[in-house]
């Protein structure tokens, strides 16, 4: 496991400004780490989620049998951040019939004839499973603050859309969010904090990879000219959400190894903290399981 210190370094404190241009989005992120150097602190990552991996099944297990609490996981970044990629190997030995993953795009138009949340709160985790979302509600504060032509779409009562509609909409996302913890959903919220010169580099190795071509769009440049507001939009959203019952973490991804490592510390640290054991068995269940066991042996 990582060191917690290293780990709430990460974590955005209620009521903290975010200050996303202070936070690092390489490896070196203590004297500590940049004094051991960049193969060892490699080989340490790998560890770490080799071993998370495994303590994460079983965890899972756990949550499923317990069948009390539901986890929900929201992956929020620019593009090429790596956001599918951690969910490929967080997740990798996650038995699937436990785990939901949802990607959300333009909404449709039933969607909009909703408020902001509908279309999420349908693809919330049942309780005993891990729920993932891939971008989420908080797109509402995200894309659509950088472009507010989309309001328009929005169906919205008439109104400014100044400061405190925005302030109004963070309170509705906390709000929600605490419901949800007070009724059993443990929420793990993780920026994948990528620089502006890391996301250009990965953008190219898809131009230059015939067998990448398929994930690059000619919209991930337009929506990177709206960096500087992007970055603004994301800092106020997670300064004014990150709370006790649903904290944020700002993860480096600069480095795949890194950001993979750190989340799955975290999701399984956070999991084990809920000290989950199987049910107990009552005395009638297991009369019934000895009977089962001796007409079994009988056979």
């Amino acid at each position: 496991m990582l060191n917690p210190k290293l780990i709430k370094l990460f974590q955005v404190a209620p009521g903290e400004k975010a200050r996303l241009k202070q936070r690092d989005t390489g490896w070196a992120q203590t004297a500590e780490l940049k004094e051991l150097g960049k193969d060892v602190v490699k080989g340490r990552a790998e560890t770490v989620l080799a071993e998370n991996l495994k303590q994460l099944a079983e965890a899972q297990e756990l949550l499923y049998a317990n069948d009390v609490y539901s986890v929900l996981i929201i992956l929020q970044a620019m593009d090429a951040a790596g956001k599918d990629g951690t969910i490929k190997h967080v997740m990798s030995g996650v038995n699937p019939q436990g785990c939901q993953v949802f990607s959300f795009k333009k909404p449709s138009d039933e969607e909009l004839d909703h408020n902001f949340l509908w279309r999420y709160m349908k693809a919330l985790p049942e309780r005993g499973r891990i729920g993932i979302f891939n971008r989420s509600y908080y797109e509402e504060v995200l894309v659509v603050k950088v472009h507010p032509e989309l309001h328009e779409r929005q169906k919205l009562p008439p109104g400014k859309r100044g400061k405190s509609f925005w302030q109004e909409r963070y309170e509705d996302i906390n709000h929600f969010e605490q419901h949800l913890s007070r009724n059993g959903t443990l929420i793990l919220k993780f920026f994948l904090h990528l620089s502006k010169d890391e996301q250009r580099k990965r953008f190219l190795e898809r131009l230059e990879d015939p067998e990448k071509h398929w994930k690059f769009s000619t919209s991930d440049l337009v929506e990177r000219v709206f960096w500087k507001a992007y970055m603004e939009a994301f800092e106020e959203a997670l300064s004014a959400t990150s709370t006790e019952w649903a904290p944020w973490y700002v993860i480096p991804a600069d480095h795949k190894w890194v950001a993979r490592a750190v989340v799955a510390d975290i999701v399984t640290s956070a999991i084990s903290s809920l000290h989950l054991t199987f049910p107990d068995v009552t005395a009638e269940k297991r009369k019934a399981l000895e009977e089962a066991k001796m007409q079994l042996e009988a056979e």
